[in-house]
């Protein structure tokens, strides 16, 4: 049996350290406009050295000075040996933030001027803003609105005006409780009866009130009960439409010859009755959806010039502007005794300065990405889908000398406002698909844009099948296989071509009838 022995053994190797303030500039990368505003809000709470710039202060169109922040000028406070230099918070950090995007360093430099009135000087503010001012927030009391009633507050306010039977009362919040956002009743009477010791017959009572509440289809268990109780409200719950909702997966494979036969009507009728049920409201709970819908803000904007190129902007509303307050930090420096404290302002001033670089690099990749993505799709802009070209982030990435990664990041939860309407990053990468002769290859995306043309221009009797769709494609040089246009049909919520001839079918005989 071998011996167990200890010996010493000297390995090399590579591995990536990440810093605290690199995983910060890359997390801010990928944040959606909201959650960037969410982030910056934290660290304004949590470190003192950071202030929010409000619209309307400090002098109009000021140039970043983060630069200023970090290099000590001669004579400056900044030259206390508290304050480290960039050189030396990126030497003990092991690496420079410019690194992270392999992009250029700002050279830029602030003037140092003088404001009499506020007694600062320009330098003793940095940071990515448009105003350089020191003021106290200000209470915006317009921001302040009332909170939208919930569905759950809604319902039992009805329940309490419905009703004085406290028993009733109390089945009713248990019923509501388990009524989900879109107002469906998920969990089963029968255990809600266990659960509260009462007959399986006062649950239901307590259930046949609540479905009477607004709005109308609220407390059902399923879709055909949902849909029956609108019907009924309306009072078009007819033996017809009764039939059709006991036979709904027909109706979704537009079988209509036996739906015909089973509701004993011609097919205008069914025609109307589909119609009809339609116009009904499958989750009436979402209209009193307490969740905050927020819109979609473009983080770019792409406006045509009068020489035919494209100018391409930031939307500096959606920018975070925050500065460091350099002149608080030298107050309170000074006012350090231990070293703990000093270490804390210390730390705080260098966590204000990596965040306000971070957001100023961020919005220049930014820019940089999107200007590289209209350069590339420029035929897009100018002409339509159509001419979409197949893109992916090693195209983009190796043009602007980035990595993949970072043109990843950058592209998440991105939007571009152009004059074609609102994309997000994303929509612009799309696969390739080979040309039949050897010519250019097309983009998935355009190739999808033509097949949903051919199926909207079809005849009823003339439907095209995915076999006629993939030879048409092919005389119009797209090489593309039968599978690929039937992901795509689908993809598109298309339905196949016998559905469609059916349905076109019904159609045009319910217009001659």
């Amino acid at each position: 049996m071998a011996g167990v022995s200890q010996r010493l053994e000297l390995r090399q190797g590579q591995a990536l350290v990440m810093t605290p303030q690199l995983l910060q500039a890359i997390k801010l990368l990928q944040l959606s406009t909201i959650e960037l505003a969410t982030y910056v809000e934290n660290e304004l709470e949590r470190n003192p050295l950071l202030e929010r710039v409000e619209d309307g202060d400090g002098p109009a169109n000021p140039e970043p000075r983060a630069e200023a922040a970090v290099e000590p000028q001669s004579g400056d406070w900044l030259s206390d040996d508290m304050t480290p230099s960039r050189e030396a918070i990126e030497e003990r950090l092991g690496t420079g933030l410019d690194n992270v995007f392999q992009d250029e360093r700002p050279t830029a430099k602030a003037e140092k001027t003088e404001d009499p009135a506020l007694g600062l000087s320009a330098t003793s503010w940095s940071g990515v803003g448009s105003g350089q001012s020191y003021d106290g927030e200000l209470q915006d009391f317009e921001s302040y609105t009332a909170a939208e009633l919930s569905l759950h507050d809604r319902l039992i306010e009805q329940l309490h005006i419905a009703t004085g039977d406290a028993g009733l009362r109390m089945i009713g919040l248990t019923l509501i409780d388990s009524i989900d956002d879109t107002g469906y009743c998920r969990e089963d009477l029968s255990e809600i009866a266990e659960r509260l010791g009462v007959p399986l017959v006062r649950v239901e009572e307590g259930l046949t009130l609540i479905q009477t509440f607004e709005p109308t289809g609220v407390g059902a268990r399923n879709l055909v009960e949902c849909l029956r109780l609108q019907l009924a409200e309306r009072n078009r719950l007819d033996p017809a439409m009764a039939a059709l909702l006991d036979n709904l997966p027909l109706l979704a494979r537009r079988d209509f010859a036996s739906l015909r036969k089973l509701c004993g009507v011609g097919d205008e009728d069914l025609v109307d009755m589909a119609k009809e049920l339609k116009s009904l409201d499958p989750k009436p709970g979402l209209q009193f959806s307490s969740g905050l819908v927020e819109p979609v803000v473009p983080d770019v904007y792409v406006r045509s010039s009068l020489d035919g190129s494209w100018r391409i902007e930031l939307n500096t509303e959606t920018l975070p502007r925050v500065l460091v307050n350099q002149s608080y930090y030298a107050t309170v420096n000074k006012s350090a005794r231990t070293d703990a404290e000093k270490t804390y302002v210390a730390d705080c001033l260098q966590s204000a300065n990596w965040l306000t670089r971070s957001l100023e690099q961020r919005a220049k990749t930014i820019l940089k990405v999107a200007t590289e993505i209209v350069r590339q799709q420029d035929g897009f802009l100018t002409h339509g889908l159509d001419h979409l070209r197949p893109l992916n982030l090693k195209t983009v990435a190796d043009a602007i000398g980035m990595h993949e990664s970072t043109v990843s990041r950058v592209t998440s939860n991105k939007y571009v406002a152009t004059p074609r309407g609102m994309f997000e990053m994303k929509y612009f990468f799309t696969a390739a698909i080979a040309a039949t002769k050897g010519g250019d290859a097309h983009s998935a995306e355009a190739v999808r844009h033509r097949i949903k043309q051919m199926i909207d221009a079809e005849s009823p009797k003339d439907v095209l099948s995915d076999d006629s769709i993939v030879q048409k494609l092919r005389e119009q040089g797209i090489d593309i296989a039968r599978r690929t246009v039937a992901k795509y049909r689908e993809g598109l919520r298309i339905p196949s071509s016998v559905e469609r001839r059916r349905d076109k079918m019904a159609q045009m005989s319910s217009a001659t009838a």
